[in-house]
């Protein structure tokens, strides 16, 4: 698996070590580092530049390309590419024992794992398992897991496919279109609930997500080619800039990777192909589980819609673990930083639940500064709101 590591600019020795996982499934992790959180990301004129806000100031910070067969992480056979959650959280464990018998990691600083979009499987994936393995068999190398942070993850797609209310207020479909959203949503979860999960994506796919079908509903009755945020009907050009910049032979010279081929959210994304019956299965149990022990952050920007601040919302009031009642009777704080409302958190145990104002998908591309320090303030033990 392929990976790009930055020691912390401050106390590396015994910072935090925080993993960034990407989404998709098969996007690379090259894209947060490049765009969201890593120590360099490319001005308006393509030209690379070091990033104010990246979570490497204060963090031991790892980018991994994620699962096999996704960026520079390759197999030469069908067999290497995950099937389900369970192998990508067996691989990231192999991965990060090795990087952690590499690096030497402090013990102390405690390790993080963070990410956003379908990482919302990946991370409470990867976590689970170093739980149930650590505590259950003696592994060559102790990973301190401290916690997680999940951004606008998709975790229980059967309690987090609910577009059609959510676009509805949002002006962006009639009573028509509502009607449709709710008849595609209630087929669905009636999919899910008889575990067909082939069935499950394809109305997923046709309603909005659009991966593996040219044109979904959404897009047909909103016009818009992109659903990262709201106030855009389409995305910037900061991917093509990006994928340039990687596949350069200077770049590819210096991090190693040879001819190697990158695959980023290919048109034959075949992570997503044999990931397919997973996409729409939940992982709320793992999420639950690890609420007994660690620290669950779920940020949500607020003009996503992919993955909606009340979508997230409706996951977590179905989420049963033990501090459920106490989530849903908490008060929620207004968040400031410096004096800016950045947003919105609620706590329940384990459990910090934060909104992100003016914030997309992709969170710490739309507010930097906020973002460096929610993540912070959670891996020192700081109070957020």
């Amino acid at each position: 698996m392929f990976f790009w590591y930055f020691p912390a600019e401050n106390d590396s020795a015994y910072a935090p070590v925080v993993l960034w996982l990407q989404g998709g499934p098969g996007a690379s992790s090259l894209f947060g580092l490049f765009t969201e959180n890593g120590p360099f990301e490319f001005d308006e004129h393509g030209k690379l530049q070091k990033r104010n806000y990246t979570w490497s100031r204060t963090h031991n910070l790892i980018f991994i390309d994620n699962p096999v067969g996704t960026g520079f992480s390759f197999t030469d056979k069908d067999e290497g590419y995950a099937r389900n959650e369970k192998d990508v959280g067996h691989n990231l464990h192999e991965a990060m024992q090795q990087l952690y018998e590499l690096f030497q990691w402090s013990q102390d600083g405690g390790f993080w794992i963070t990410g956003e979009s379908y990482a919302g499987k990946y991370v409470p994936a990867l976590a689970y398992h170093i739980h149930k393995v650590q505590n259950a068999i003696d592994t060559r190398v102790h990973i301190p897991l401290k916690g997680v942070a999940i951004g606008n993850g998709l975790s229980d797609p059967i309690h987090q496919l609910k577009y059609g209310d959510y676009l509805y207020q949002l002006g962006l479909i009639d009573d028509h279109g509502l009607k449709q959203f709710h008849d595609a949503e209630a087929a669905g979860v009636k999919c899910i609930e008889k575990h067909d999960m082939d069935c499950a994506f394809d109305i997923f796919d046709n309603l909005l997500n659009g991966d593996m079908v040219n044109g979904s509903l959404f897009s047909n009755l909103t016009g818009y080619n992109y659903y990262y945020n709201y106030l855009h009907t389409k995305g910037d050009n900061y991917g093509q800039i990006m994928g340039e910049f990687i596949q350069s032979s200077t770049t590819r010279r210096s991090i190693h990777v040879g001819n190697l081929t990158y695959h980023d959210l290919d048109t034959e994304n075949k992570v997503e192909i044999f990931l397919k019956r997973d996409v729409m299965d939940t992982v709320a149990p793992w999420i639950a589980e690890l609420l007994n022990f660690y620290t669950v952050c779920i940020y949500n920007g607020q003009l996503d819609i992919i993955v909606a601040y009340p979508l997230t919302r409706n996951f977590l009031n179905h989420l049963k673990f033990k501090d459920a009642d106490l989530y849903k009777v908490a008060e929620r704080k207004i968040w400031r930083v410096d004096d800016e409302i950045a947003g919105y958190a609620k706590h329940a145990g384990h459990l910090i639940e934060i909104m992100v104002r003016n914030a997309g998908h992709m969170a710490p591309t739309d507010q930097p500064k906020w973002m460096f320090w929610m993540i912070d303030h959670l891996t020192h033990y700081k109070k957020i709101a």
